[in-house]
């Protein structure tokens, strides 16, 4: 009992003896000065930089090093990273506020060792500006990394946009030093609906930020960002056969190949669709095996199936399901408007 009432006194006692020691010898910690925040024009991947405070810049005997806190608009809640520099750049959505602060940590003999934050911090808060016709950024942003093998991103006008205006993408990633703009537009009814980028490769695990703007004769158009990585973005595509037999134990056998492309057979989940039978509703089946082994107890009774995939969440944090492959049915007799569609 002894010992265990003594282990936090004396936690505390070496507390005391560090403070006493911080106000005899005056030393007190500031938090930085100079703090900004610089767009290099990567479309929402910002530079954050600040200077040690004034008191400590001659100071030897301690390590200065820093905590900064920044607000993830996508995660919704403060992020925090520790570092000795005194930039850092981190990931915005331009068209909300910008909020960071950073505190200042000493450690060393000046502090007997231990870890000491400043109280107070530096804060900033950039608003973003209010450039735009009001309204008339692009809606339903999408891309699709169709079968590991092309990019390509489709957005909507919208319905306040005017008629005569003309839209811009642009984009960034870390193999660029300047975003660049789209190589080829997809248009739709004479306006700009979409971007292709085929041939024009993009790397996977890595933030791609985008910025559809555009002018028109009432002004420049409101500039929508968006930030992605493409390998969450993915569909497969759809697989062109399957195989189903009958076999002398009263199964069904089903068997289908991965589709051809880039996407490794073991990242794909299966769904199976099966129609028994003209008035019955389909049954789903998911599986993670490209094959099905069903009983059946009707010979009579027509078995209808098909099947589609997607990444499963081993290989991606999310992704798109493929199309349906084609129907395969037993017995095999011309389709009906009862069947799957």
């Amino acid at each position: 009992m002894a010992s265990n009432s003594w282990l936090p006194l004396s936690a505390a006692l070496l507390l005391l003896l560090i403070m006493w020691a911080m106000r005899c010898s005056g030393l007190t910690v500031d938090p930085p000065e100079d703090l900004a925040v610089f767009d290099p024009g990567h479309l929402g991947r910002l530079k954050i930089s600040w200077s040690p405070p004034g008191r400590l810049i001659n100071m030897t005997e301690c390590s200065v090093s820093y905590h900064l806190e920044y607000f993830d608009t996508y995660k919704n809640s403060w992020s925090a990273v520790r570092t000795a520099w005194s930039t850092y750049s981190a990931q915005f959505d331009l068209m909300k506020d910008v909020r960071v602060r950073v505190y200042t940590m000493l450690q060393g003999p000046c502090t007997n060792n231990a870890m000491v934050m400043s109280t107070n911090y530096t804060e900033l808060i950039q608003t973003p500006p209010s450039t735009g016709v009001r309204g008339t950024e692009v809606q339903d942003f999408i891309c699709i990394y169709q079968n590991l093998e092309y990019l390509e991103c489709k957005w909507k006008r919208s319905p306040k946009m005017p008629a005569n205006s003309q839209q811009q993408l642009f984009f960034w990633h870390q193999e660029l030093e300047q975003a660049v703009e789209c190589p080829k537009y997809i248009e739709s009814h004479k306006h700009r609906s979409g971007c292709n980028f085929t041939g024009n490769p993009v790397p996977q695990f890595t933030t791609i930020n985008f910025c559809i703007n555009g002018s028109s004769s009432e002004g420049p158009l409101k500039p929508a960002f968006m930030s992605l990585q493409i390998q969450d973005h993915v569909k497969s595509a759809a697989t062109e056969k399957l195989h189903l037999q009958t076999r002398p134990d009263k199964q069904l056998q089903l068997n289908w190949e991965c589709p051809a492309g880039r996407i490794p057979g073991h990242c794909l989940e299966w769904e199976v669709e099966h129609l028994m039978g003209t008035d019955a509703k389909p049954s789903r089946i998911s599986t993670l095996e490209t094959n099905l082994t069903l009983s059946f107890s009707d010979d009579s009774a027509r078995n209808c199936f098909r099947v589609r995939s997607k990444l499963h969440k081993y290989c991606a944090e999310k992704s798109f399901w493929s199309d349906w492959s084609p129907q395969t049915c037993l017995p095999v007799k011309p389709t009906s408007p009862h069947e799957l569609k």
